[in-house]
């Protein structure tokens, strides 16, 4: 029972800081930020803060990856449902729906104030996303084509996708935005795995 309690309690200060540091991405920007600034805004002492994270780095990539582990669920669940493309990058419409849902904070984190940080995180991860596809799908093939360079060619054109879209303030609806990358994602895989 006391387990419980302290993973909440450690649950409950996670998402404080995480919280804040969306709330002051939105403010100033990444880069314009210290840890000082976090954990005034959250209400939590210094110590807590480096018993949870290293640096506000450390704090942002671990909101990427509990990002990553929602998109690679998403992925799971797509593998145990439906046909062959619609399996493929089933994570991609639900990146897209987090980008649409978290939009304000999403333009703050990859607008110009908060730096090559967060853009660099953010394209490793789509690009590790991408990079599992490409491995599932070559499973057993031996092929020409380098499957590293499938996956940043895919993987970076998801982060730049994303990127116009996010940076046109959205008007492109979500399925569509999708259906654009599923639309030249897709064909791309295939002819490369060929």
């Amino acid at each position: 029972m006391k387990a419980r309690a302290i993973d909440r309690r450690v649950q409950r200060t996670r998402q404080l800081l995480h919280g804040s540091l969306m709330a002051l991405i939105q403010e100033k920007g990444f880069e314009g930020l210290s840890v000082q600034e976090i954990i005034d805004r959250a209400n939590v002492g210094r110590a807590t803060f480096y018993a949870h994270f290293d640096s506000k780095e450390d704090l942002l990539a671990s909101g990427i990856e509990n990002l990553r582990e929602s998109l690679k669920q998403r992925q799971r669940q797509a593998l145990s449902a439906g046909g062959s493309d619609e399996r493929l990058f089933a994570f991609s419409r639900e990146l897209f729906i987090h980008a649409n849902e978290h939009r304000v904070v999403f333009r703050a984190m990859v607008g110009q104030r908060s730096g090559a940080v967060v853009q660099q995180m953010l394209q490793k991860m789509l690009v590790d996303l991408v990079r599992e596809e490409v491995k599932r799908t070559w499973a057993e093939k031996e092929n020409e084509m380098p499957r590293e360079a499938v996956s940043q060619f895919i993987g970076s054109g998801l982060f730049g996708l994303l990127m116009w879209w996010g940076n046109g303030k959205m008007r492109m609806a979500v399925d569509d935005v999708d259906a654009v990358f599923r639309r030249l994602a897709i064909p791309a895989l295939k002819a490369a795995a060929r």
